[in-house]
């Protein structure tokens, strides 16, 4: 009995094997063959691609080279046209009308000439003909053979070669030759058989290049009908230069080009080629060979590439499909052998991997609310757009503040949606300048005031605004921004700003009292020193009883730390001088009434300088600076807080140098937007410690130490009036050591504004001291 049942036992184990081997035979087999058949679909599919690929590659190469080489057969038709026009053609009427050719950037192209037929009886002639019309050095040069010659009279360089290309015979190329007497008989524009140019014949071997030309008869257009024959306009083309320009770019890299001339006999001859220069161990596996009409021939092109190197035409897909497919086949015939047993533990992997995917879930429901209540209780107004400005989140601060719900526009409806403008409201926020824009550029903004004043805030609010671009680890491009309000925080600023006026204007007269009995006291001393024989040397004729006290050395003492005391009282009185005239012109610059004018920025800048240059010559202990002032167009604004802007920085751009070094300060215009000018002050100065590029504009603030003295006003006086007057003003970096600042102006009506110019402009300056590149530093104009 149990020998049965242990027989039977095998006999199920072995019907159990052989049904678990079948099984997976069940499932490998067809899982391999498919695996086989999607790889060879997929290789059939790369090499359609590839093809298809190549094809288009190979048209948009010939539509390069026809449409390149139609500009040229259009521009020798319409010149030769133009010529004909001419009843009684110059040499300044030729240069006129192949003028627009140096603009066309014809690769290739050597010259553009007018040629003329001439015997050798009529060579003196017709030199002496063409040298009255305006080529007196003229001198014809016959070279070919026979009677027959045909000169270059006329001629424009269109490579940017000095050589000369007039009196040249020619007939003394057999090719040229032909297209001339080709041109004349179809009066069309004839293209040559390759050949060097000769003009190109003094040049090295290895730099002459297989080239032709192409040329046009000219005739005269008379009345009845006429057309009396004048000549030929010719130009020559360097094949190689014409290739390498038509197609580096529709090529790209990946395509090898070779352009065949067919000459005169019908034989085709390589003229160029264009290597695609990428793995040239690849084999070119497509051949594509297509027509090109160049002038009234058909030459060919010859292309050839790698469907490796297409995109998408050759990959590993199609073995890694089938290798996955028959791995995974191999691997679900395992499966499928142990599936009674493993189906407990599929069920029960299946079940936490699911548990797994709830709790994750309820977590991001929990960070998702947790963000939400964070904004939501946020007092700071937050919005976020993506690329194109379109809102994606606000929180219920942002819209009470703005008082309108955001608008599904994008940028350009911003400004009347909201109602953006200037901190104080006299005029709408330049678009350009808004903090969400900058932030969409890529550039972070911090506080920057501005007013909400729109239907539902008609009174306006004044917000501070901070933006910065999305981090792209997150995967949507975009920016986010963080606005308060801050109008009670401005009107207290605004009282503040008043009150420092008042008080700096009442201290004004007491204290240039005070300094008036300080100075009088040490002048009364250094007479009272006078006598004694340390004393001052100026002092001298004071009165007996005044020099009998001199001459006590404890007297004398007591007078010498008198005068030090007083000079120290001196000192603080300049300093608070000083403060009162910044605190007097941070009141104007932000409460005095404009009175908008044209400034001649230009003048007014070159004149601020030469008084900084004059100040710093007394100071023997640095050396000069230098001051670069580019052509300036002329603003319209208020003449007094423009002047004070423009003494701020560049007094600071001198002021702020390492020891040792002399200011070079450069001040220029930038491109700016219609209306607006836009100027930059660099420097090559201490700079501006990292993080305070904003903070330096905030009142008192001082970012130098080291010794350097100030009020920490004087950028917040430059923001201000540059605010005043709707522009912007921004801090940053110089490369290469310094900090340049860039600010706008309106410009002035009728003057120049938009664009604006560049360092690199020329025009005339004056020079405070010195010229151009003067040694001892002055002004000097770029």
């Amino acid at each position: 009995m149990r020998s049965g049942l242990g027989e039977r036992f095998r006999q199920v184990a072995r019907a159990g094997t052989a049904l678990a081997v079948l099984a997976a035979l069940l499932v490998a087999v067809p899982g391999i063959v498919l695996s086989a058949w999607v790889g060879t679909v997929l290789r059939e599919a790369q090499q359609r691609t590839a093809e298809q690929r190549v094809d288009r590659r190979a048209t948009l190469i010939t539509e390069a080279v026809a449409t390149e080489s139609g500009r040229y057969t259009d521009a020798l038709r319409l010149l030769a046209a133009a010529l004909g026009s001419h009843e009684r053609l110059t040499k300044p009427e030729f240069d006129q009308a192949t003028g627009a050719l140096q603009g066309m950037r014809l690769a290739g192209a050597t010259s553009i000439a007018l040629l003329v037929p001439a015997t050798d009886e009529q060579i003196p002639r017709v030199q002496e003909f063409w040298r009255r019309r305006g080529v007196p050095d003229l001198v014809l040069d016959p070279r070919g053979r026979g009677g027959e010659h045909v000169f270059s009279v006329l001629s424009r360089s269109l490579d940017g070669s000095a050589r000369t290309a007039t009196g040249i015979d020619a007939t003394q190329a057999a090719e040229s030759a032909r297209a001339l007497a080709v041109a004349r008989r179809s009066g069309q524009v004839t293209v040559s058989d390759t050949y060097r140019l000769i003009r190109d014949r003094h040049l090295p071997p290895e730099r002459r290049q297989l080239s032709f030309v192409l040329t046009a008869p000219v005739y005269r257009r008379v009345e009845g009908g006429r057309r009396p024959f004048v000549g030929w306009v010719l130009m020559g083309v360097r094949g190689r230069d014409f290739i390498e320009a038509t197609l580096r770019r529709a090529t790209q890299g990946m395509t090898d080009v070779r352009l065949l001339a067919r000459h005169e006999d019908g034989a085709l001859v390589p003229l160029a080629g264009l290597s695609g220069g990428s793995r040239r161990d690849l084999p070119r596996d497509l051949h594509r060979t297509t027509s090109v009409r160049v002038a009234e021939r058909d030459w060919q092109l010859e292309i050839d590439s790698s469907s490796a190197l297409l995109p998408g035409a050759r990959s590993p897909l199609p073995a890694l499909a089938a290798a996955a497919g028959t791995a995974l086949s191999l691997l679900l015939a395992a499966l499928v052998s142990v599936l009674v047993g493993g189906r407990a533990r599929a069920r029960a992997q299946v079940v936490a991997a699911t548990a797994e995917l709830r709790a994750a879930e309820a977590d991001a429901r929990r960070q998702a609310a947790l963000l939400t209540a964070v904004l939501d209780s946020a007092s700071d107004g937050v919005g976020v757009v993506d690329g194109q400005g379109g809102f994606l989140l606000h929180n219920p601060a942002a819209m009470e503040i703005l008082g309108v719900m955001p608008t599904p526009g994008g940028p350009e409806t911003w400004q009347g949606h909201y109602g953006i403008f200037l901190p104080d409201g006299s005029a709408p926020f330049p678009a350009e300048d808004l903090p969400m824009v900058q932030a969409l550029a890529g550039r972070r903004v911090e506080q920057v005031p501005m007013m909400i004043r729109n239907r539902a805030r008609p009174e306006g609010v004044v917000i501070s605004v901070s933006a910065q671009p999305l981090d792209p680890s997150g995967g949507q491009s975009g920016a986010v921004t963080v606005f308060r309000d801050i109008t009670a925080m401005r009107e207290y600023e605004a009282e503040l700003a008043a009150f420092a006026g008042v008080v700096a204007h009442d201290l004004r007269r007491p204290l240039t009292a005070l300094r008036g009995f300080v100075e009088l006291v040490r002048d009364e001393l250094d007479e009272l020193a006078g006598d004694h024989p340390g004393g001052s040397p100026g002092a001298a004729g004071a009165g007996a009883a005044g020099a009998g006290a001199a001459r006590d050395p404890a007297a004398q003492a007591v007078i010498g730390e008198c005068v030090r005391q007083l000079d120290q009282a001196l000192a603080g009185i300049t300093r608070m001088a000083g403060l009162i005239d910044d605190l007097l012109a941070y009141a104007t610059a932000r409460d005095a009434a404009l009175h908008p004018a044209e400034v001649d920025l230009d003048a007014l800048v070159r004149e601020i300088a030469a008084e900084h240059l004059a100040a710093a010559a007394t100071d023997s202990g640095r050396p000069p600076p230098r001051v670069d002032v580019g052509p300036l167009s002329a603003v319209h604004a208020d003449p007094p807080l423009v002047r004070q802007l423009v003494d701020n920085l560049v007094g600071n751009a001198v002021k702020y140098v390492r020891p040792g070094h002399g200011a070079e300060v450069e001040i220029r215009a930038l491109p700016a937007p219609p209306g607006r000018v836009r100027i930059e002050v660099a420097d090559r100065g201490i700079g501006i410690p990292p993080g305070q590029h904003q903070a330096i504009f905030a009142g008192f603030h001082r970012a130098a130490g080291g010794g350097y003295t100030g009020t920490g006003l004087g950028l917040a006086i430059c923001e201000r009036i540059v605010e005043r007057h709707g522009g912007t003003i921004t801090a940053e970096d110089n490369p290469g050591g310094g900090a340049r600042f860039r600010f706008t102006l309106p410009a002035a009506p009728g003057g120049s504004g938009g664009e604006g110019g560049s360092a690199g402009d020329t025009g005339s300056a004056g020079s405070a001291r010195g010229g151009e590149g003067d040694e001892d530093g002055g002004i000097r104009a770029e």
